[in-house]
């Protein structure tokens, strides 16, 4: 504390070197209504600032008590209401005699301004845009990247994507135009980003760019776009927005003196601005806080924006993206970072392979482990599979590859199971380079996705089954085909990106399986697959769900305990998810505690007993559910004293029950 009243005594001290002191002191004959704000008459505040600095506090007062009454009265954030800004006729000499002229002149821009509210996010709004631009049949907003990456990500395309809440909905974000002190809500001035057309790198300005929809044709409420101009210095400036309360970067007392709690409505703070030569960032002297991101930084004598806030600290500084800068990224001539992602090469066309391209393949080979046969898994019931051209009576719905083979809905547009048969022994890595998918002929066309499915940059291709791990043979010949056969549209799975970031885990369970020592060789037989409950989003009309739980089983061989080497079936289950399936299994099991705190956040992966799987997916893996050891654990334990929760959360490999 005694350090911010040092810093603020330094300040003032500045202050009255300018002869700003004896502005404020003249302003505070004319009782602006600021100091009402502030719950001070003035008198008080004439008395104060009448005090030298080492007897404010035998005055009853302090340092920062002052300096709150001197930036209300010559940096005011000055309230709006009904679309007119309060106390704009009080400004004093700081300002030329005719800036509440000016300010009246800019009102009817100030409905173009809004506040940038979230949707399905802990945080209700985080920052300030403003039209920016027209197009056809849209408007473009302008804010900061750091506002939008509260909900969205950049892409390779420099556009932004709505990310995914912990409870799998897609984030979103509005603009509310209004938001003045004492207005009851409007619905007709809340208008959804669509999207975000631009998204700066981290190296670049701190932009973003949003679309939203035109208000209708004689709407009471219409929206402008501001004109822009680079600044000059000491231009006579007005930062708009909402500043919020913002206790870890200013000084939460002088904040609650200067502000009196009334946060998160629309101010108009009147400043000047700073211009150093050379530099791509301006400054400016407005009062902001946190809320004030995005503020467009209007010049009053011709009502253009010459900047866009970025930062700022109170009654220190603050800066802001050049008017120059904004017009560049909307002309599309503005210099980012170009990463790695953006220099590779375009994306290959589809193709398609027709069915004799796969003669000869074998798929999933049940008896791979030699000792005892894995069967592939009863579907569930209801799941219409497709039977592909090349079909079999002993196999007739397995759209066979090298080492692996398929299950497939053509209803669903989705893989149903793959089963993967995975020599350690033999693993021949393969270089990953332009990709190409390609079509399955064996199956119809319209049975399945392609490219353009998949154009929203938040949703992936993802393999059903781990890509490098189908890469084995005895010669690079038989491991490259295996490899090729997985780009398959038939084998990919939409994934959204929420789940691609939580997979660490997940992909790493075969190589931990086979290489403890608890397994026997490095054969294994893994069953993947989605697990669908009806909950899943559609992927844009195409009729395919994307799934948001994933199961995999893995069987291996071990050495029956208490025996001289006699091997048997070893079968572990596992399930990536948020846990909302695993909450319900625990309810449903009688587990009342599930219901009180359990967290769901992002996907995990959880190690379950296989005959829970088979509960909650509606597979039958048959035999390998007395290959699980998780549940002889669990049913051991039970014995001998309370049952123990039959699910494992594996934060690593080494906390799995093998």
């Amino acid at each position: 504390m005694q350090d911010a009243e040092n810093l603020s005594r330094e300040r003032l001290e500045s202050l009255g070197n300018s002869g700003e002191l004896d502005r404020v002191r003249r302003a505070i004959d004319a009782s602006p209504p600021v100091l009402k704000e502030l719950g001070i008459s003035a008198d008080r505040a004439a008395e104060l600032l009448a005090t030298p600095f080492s007897g404010l506090e035998a005055a009853g007062s302090r340092p920062t008590e002052l300096e709150a009454i001197v930036l209300a009265v010559g940096r005011p954030p000055l309230v709006v209401r009904g679309g007119e800004v309060e106390g704009k006729f009080t400004l004093g000499e700081s300002f030329p005699p005719d800036t509440g002229d000016r300010i009246t002149a800019v009102e009817p821009l100030l409905g173009s301004v809004g506040r940038v509210e979230f949707r399905f996010h802990d945080m209700a709004w985080g920052g300030t845009a403003w039209v920016i631009a027209e197009e056809a049949d849209h408007l473009l907003v302008a804010t900061n990247r750091h506002v939008a990456q509260i909900v969205a990500r950049r892409t390779f395309r420099g556009d932004g994507v709505f990310m995914f809440s912990p409870s799998n909905l897609p984030y979103g974000a509005q603009v509310d135009f209004l938001e003045e002190v004492d207005a009851d809500p409007d619905p007709d001035r809340v208008f959804a980003i669509e999207k975000f057309t631009y998204l700066a790198d981290d190296v670049s300005a701190d932009v973003a760019i949003g679309r939203i929809a035109r208000p209708e044709a004689g709407a009471a409420h219409q929206l402008a776009a501001f004109d822009l101009a680079d600044g000059e210095d000491e231009d006579v400036v007005a930062v708009v927005g909402y500043p919020a309360r913002d206790s870890l970067r200013n000084d939460p007392h002088q904040m609650e003196r200067y502000f009196q709690g009334l946060y998160d409505v629309k101010r108009f703070s009147p400043g000047k601005l700073e211009v150093a030569a050379g530099v791509s960032s301006l400054s400016h002297d407005c009062t902001t806080l946190g809320g004030n991101s995005g503020s467009p930084v209007i010049r009053l004598s011709d009502k253009k924006v010459v900047g866009l806030h970025f930062a700022g600290r109170f009654a220190v500084g603050n800066a802001a993206v050049r008017a120059s800068t904004l017009r560049a990224v909307l002309d599309g001539t503005v210099q980012t970072r170009v990463t790695g992602t953006e220099l590779a090469a375009p994306e290959r066309p589809d193709g398609a392979h027709d069915a004799e391209h796969f003669e000869g393949r074998e798929g999933y080979d049940p008896d791979f482990l030699q000792v005892a046969p894995v069967p592939m898994p009863a579907t569930p019931d209801g799941v219409a599979l497709s039977r592909p051209a090349d079909a079999t009576d002993e196999r007739p719905f397995e759209l066979r590859y090298q080492h692996f083979g398929i299950l497939y809905s053509g209803a669903l547009k989705s893989p149903v199971l793959a089963a993967m048969n995975l020599d350690g022994a033999q693993t021949r890595p393969q270089k990953r380079g332009n990709d190409k998918w390609f079509s399955d002929g064996r199956l119809p066309a319209e049975d399945q996705l392609g490219k353009e499915d998949y154009d929203d940059a938040a949703i992936d291709r993802g393999h059903l089954i781990r890509r490098a791990a189908t890469n084995w043979g005895a010669t690079e010949a038989e491991a490259k085909q295996s490899n090729d056969d997985s780009f398959h549209y038939t084998v990919a799975s939409p994934q959204h990106m929420s789940f691609n970031r939580s997979t660490h885990q997940w992909l790493g369970l075969e190589n931990y399986i086979m290489t403890n020592a608890r397994t026997h060789g490095f054969r294994c037989c893994v069953f993947t697959g989605p697990v669908f409950d009806g909950s899943e989003p559609e992927l844009k009309d195409t009729g395919s769900p994307i799934p948001l739980n994933y199961f995999k089983v893995v069987t291996m061989l071990s050495e029956e305990e208490g025996t001289l080497g006699i091997l048997r079936l070893h079968a572990t289950a596992y399930l990536l998810s948020q846990g909302q399936l695993i909450q319900r299994l625990l309810i449903g099991q009688g587990d009342t505690e599930s219901t009180e705190g359990f967290s769901f956040g992002g996907f995990r992966t959880f190690q379950m007993r296989i005959a829970d799987l088979e509960q909650i997916s509606g597979f039958d893996f048959g035999p390998l559910r007395d290959a699980d050891p998780l549940a002889r654990r669990v049913a051991q334990m039970a014995s001998e004293g309370p049952a123990p929760k039959p699910v494992i959360i594996v934060h690593s490999p080494e906390n799995i029950v093998l």
